[in-house]
């Protein structure tokens, strides 16, 4: 039977349209270089709509699976790629050359996201994340100039190799107890030899596999003590990049864990073990990234540790997913999912609006530090405004969606049961993470500025992405029905 590609349509186009943006630039732009914006996010608009329409099922055996999970996540890859894209016109007008590159291998990592988000076994899904991966090492550095860029890159590099050996000897682990890489018949096979009494030798490599795979894909969310290239590559890296890494990045590390976790480990016998290994792992971030948070002079290294303790948010969801009843007889493994799912989602909104507030702010004075930031609220009220937002919305503060994505991801822990002290913690740092937001806020509305300022200067393109960002992260938390409802659908497909 020959496999159907009309369900890989998404990602052919999309790959298609990078060598696209390459080719246009090398061949048919002499001075109109910011044009390549535009065409990027016209592929990713087509792209977001071929992702609506394409049909659902596996092909090449099950190798490759579009279901409403990969199309839940292929929406959020393409949009945080189009805010990363809108929020780069600043960097890329001060680029002389390669600015197709940029472009095209931003489209490049993002068609590595979406195969990783339909993989069905593991070799697909190691290839995609490196296609993934290897893109970011570059966009880290594409400041060659600077040493901090390439210290970042470098850094990413290092610790991103060392970080897939792992996964992939876990992954090896695993075929070597099962004899198979597909994720359906791993479960499968562990279920039929845990019945028939698997040896402790066997069950001992099994493991040491899964715990392998769980710290490989750690390094990815940049969870604690996996976390240590996040701060530095976040810096060093140019701004539109670290937004996107902080969102896009995390969102393909999910979609891995979640393919991986339910679809393969989803076996009574050990749920519980890797449960607790996420718990304490969620815990850690959480009171790590918050607290670190506080010490953090620059606005940059402040969201890098906010996205660290976020990261912690998002894995108490991974966490419900380790128990199949909860209280009530509800269902915490499809909360956990479906509540992970909707978090990222508004995340994304809040945490890159932020990044863009502050690529205009660096762009405009040169600085990035957040005693800087007083008197903002004077000189550039909308900014101040904006970045308000975003800041009380990662907070978790109503009627903002970050307080429902919020609310929604507790409430999976709780159903689940047992994990009410991770939930606490999560209360308690949310505590602590509006103490370090609310200090920038105070900055820019409370604060005088040291020296006379003129008004920022937003680019077009930034500017809508700023607004866009704030419409939907107020949107959401008003009227959050349609984007839960997406949600629960992509939880949905593991029912089986």
């Amino acid at each position: 039977m020959l496999p159907d590609f009309s369900m890989l349509v998404p990602e052919l186009f999309l790959f298609g349209w990078a060598i696209l943006v390459f080719v246009i630039d090398i061949f048919f732009l002499k001075g109109r270089k910011d044009i390549l914006g535009y065409v990027t996010l016209l592929g990713l608009a087509v792209t977001i709509v071929l992702c609506c329409l394409v049909p659902h099922g596996r092909t090449f055996g099950r190798v490759f699976i579009s279901d409403g999970f990969s199309m839940f996540f292929n929406i959020v890859f393409l949009a945080a790629t189009m805010l990363a894209v809108s929020s780069s016109a600043e960097f890329t007008g001060r680029l002389k050359y390669h600015r197709g590159e940029y472009y095209g291998l931003i489209l490049l990592a993002t068609v590595g996201m979406m195969f990783l988000a339909a993989a069905g076994e593991l070799v697909s899904l190691y290839v995609a994340l490196e296609l993934t991966t290897i893109t970011l090492f570059i966009l880290a550095a594409y400041r060659k100039t600077s040493v901090s860029s390439s210290e970042a890159g470098l850094k990413y590099f290092i610790l991103g190799a060392l970080s897939s050996g792992i996964l992939l000897y876990g992954m090896s682990l695993t075929y070597g107890v099962t004899g198979t890489t597909d994720l359906a018949t791993i479960k499968t096979v562990l279920t039929s030899k845990l019945n028939a009494g698997i040896i402790k030798a066997a069950w001992d490599v099994h493991v040491l596999g899964m715990v392998m795979i769980i710290a490989g894909l750690a390094f990815k969310l940049a969870i604690v003590p996996f976390h240590m290239w996040a701060p530095d590559v976040y810096e060093g890296a140019p701004t539109p990049i670290t937004s996107y890494l902080s969102v896009a990045s995390k969102a393909a590390g999910l979609a891995a864990f979640v393919r991986i976790l339910v679809g393969a480990f989803n076996v009574d016998a050990f749920m519980d073990d890797w449960g607790i290994v996420l718990a304490v792992l969620s815990a850690l971030a959480m009171i790590v990234g918050n607290i670190t948070a506080v010490l953090q002079p620059t606005v940059k290294r402040m969201l890098a540790y906010s996205s660290i303790a976020q990261a912690g948010y998002i894995m108490i969801g991974m966490v419900a997913m380790s128990r199949y009843i909860g209280i009530g007889n509800v269902k915490p493994w499809e909360l956990g999912v479906s509540s992970l799912s909707f978090y990222i989602f508004g995340y994304m909104f809040a945490n890159m609006g932020a990044f863009a507030v502050a690529i205009a702010f660096t762009h405009q004075y040169g600085t990035d530090k957040i005693k800087d930031y007083a008197g903002l609220s004077k000189k550039s009220p909308f900014l101040a405004a904006a970045m308000t937002i975003f800041l009380l919305s990662l907070a978790g503060i109503p009627p903002l969606v970050g307080f429902l994505a919020k609310y929604y991801i507790f409430a999976s822990a709780i159903a689940a049961g047992g994990y009410l002290w991770l939930v606490m913690i999560g209360v308690l740092t949310s505590v602590v993470a509006l103490f370090y937001y609310a200090y920038i806020i105070r900055q820019m509305y409370f604060v005088e500025a040291t020296e006379e300022r003129e008004k920022v200067r937003l680019a077009p393109m930034l500017g809508a992405t700023i607004v866009i960002a704030m419409v939907f992260t107020f949107a959401i938390g008003v009227y959050p029905a349609p984007f839960i409802s997406l949600a629960q659908k992509a939880a949905s497909i593991f029912a089986g």
